[in-house]
């Protein structure tokens, strides 16, 4: 009794501690930000605002259009929700319950893509976005996000979590794969495209270097690009930027904690 109990405290503890590491950067930012007095880089750091205000907040909003960036980023990452629910499950059904030549040699190759870091399709992608005359469009952002192998993946695994039987009594019935598919394995699997759109949206809306690299027209940055402009082109306030960044992270973080029980249902594979 007694040894289950230490280790009780012992996975409390340690649970503890990675969510002390995971909050600090957060809380210590949202600090910074509500402060006005001190010195932010003192060592040990500061816990808890001196004079709190939200003048930091307020010069935000007064030297960047920060409603224009919020819609611009709230655009690119429904749409990249959308598309890539729509594409990765359509490409997803195939791979699990469809038998064709080549099967296992595609699924391969889409597998070997999580070998590559993400910088490395950046030529190619901004190649592929010119000739398409997408520069400076939300398409030429949203396009090369919209299918990734993580998304088939999880989604592939979701479909041959579906029992046989369903499929097949459903097949006697005369239903075609695209009623199969629609209309009886996507409610099925509801918790995993919520898993791979709470991911999907939180990856568009942190997404910096490739709107930054395909946007050069200000009014159409996302939220995550814009906020940069707090930096100012002679000078900048630690406590404006850490204002900024909190405002930036705030929605995320509230559309997490709102859909969280969706998150979990789909990382535990449940269907029913």
């Amino acid at each position: 009794m007694k040894t289950r109990t230490f280790k009780a405290a012992g996975h409390y503890f340690l649970l503890c501690a990675i969510a002390l590491v995971c909050v600090f950067p957060f809380w210590w930012t949202l600090v910074t930000a509500l402060s006005t007095e001190g010195n932010i880089f003192a060592f040990p750091p500061t816990f808890w605002p001196k004079s709190p205000s939200l003048a930091n907040f307020e010069e935000v909003f007064r030297v960047i259009p920060i409603l224009s960036f919020f819609k611009n980023s709230v655009l690119i990452a429904a749409f990249t929700v959308f598309w890539k629910l729509v594409l990765c499950s359509l490409a997803a059904y195939p791979l699990a319950r469809m038998h064709f030549r080549g099967r296992r040699l595609v699924f391969g190759l889409i597998l070997a893509t999580l070998v590559l870091p993400s910088e490395v399709n950046f030529l190619v992608n901004f190649i592929t976005v010119t000739k398409l005359s997408l520069v400076d469009t939300y398409a030429g952002v949203i396009l090369p996000n919209v299918v990734t192998a993580v998304a088939i993946l999880l989604l592939k695994q979701a479909f041959e979590e579906v029992p046989q039987d369903l499929i097949d009594a459903a097949r006697v019935d005369g239903a075609s794969e695209w009623v199969i598919f629609s209309r009886i394995m996507l409610p099925l699997i509801t918790p995993w495209l919520a898993t791979v759109g709470i991911l999907t949206a939180v990856e568009a809306w942190n997404e910096y270097i490739w709107p930054s690299i395909v946007m050069s027209k200000p009014d159409e940055f996302p939220l995550s690009v814009g906020v940069l402009y707090l930096r100012g082109t002679f000078g900048s306030s630690t406590r404006v930027i850490a204002a900024g960044t909190v405002l930036t992270i705030l929605p995320t973080l509230a559309a997490f904690l709102f859909t969280q029980r969706f998150f979990m249902r789909g990382m535990d594979g449940a269907v029913k």
